[in-house]
């Protein structure tokens, strides 16, 4: 009993671990496909990359914790759900979408101090395509695992 739930665990964290090198592998992907798309130079990637970032972790916060919980709780209490408790979780929802569009807003200002703005519109269309792309990849790998 003690070795299965040893090998469970060891499992579990090597799955951990590869999706966690998947994400970084990824991030890297969209940094050296901005970082040229941009053509930024030497002195903007500098002041680019911490804003940028920020901003992404900001966001992903907002989106991967705040929004995710609340589409968790619709699904797991939507049969039992008053419509007290529909008018708290749309609240929720759109506070939530109110502080990712406040981010937007202030990363425009922060990112306009740095960049010329014909590269913020790049920037927007780089972002894009990278997902884009992305998307793409994913469906080509998983149409040929089928």
């Amino acid at each position: 009993m003690k070795k299965l739930l040893i090998i469970c665990l060891l499992f579990s964290s090597l799955t951990m671990l590869a999706q966690k090198n998947k994400r970084d592998h990824i991030k890297t992907l969209k940094v050296a496909y901005i970082t040229e798309k941009l053509n930024l130079s030497s002195k903007e990637a500098q002041e680019f990359w911490p804003v940028y970032n920020a901003y992404e972790a900001n966001t992903n916060k907002i989106k991967h914790g705040e929004l995710r919980e609340i589409r968790n709780e619709i699904k797991s209490n939507f049969d039992a759900m008053t419509n007290e408790k529909a008018k708290a979780i749309i609240a929720k929802q759109n506070k939530a979408e109110i502080k990712l569009h406040q981010l937007h807003m202030n990363f425009s200002k922060d990112i306009a101090k740095i960049l010329p703005t014909k590269k913020i519109i790049l920037l927007k269309v780089s972002e894009d395509d990278f997902r884009r792309k992305m998307l793409d990849e994913y469906k080509k790998r998983r149409k040929g695992k089928s």
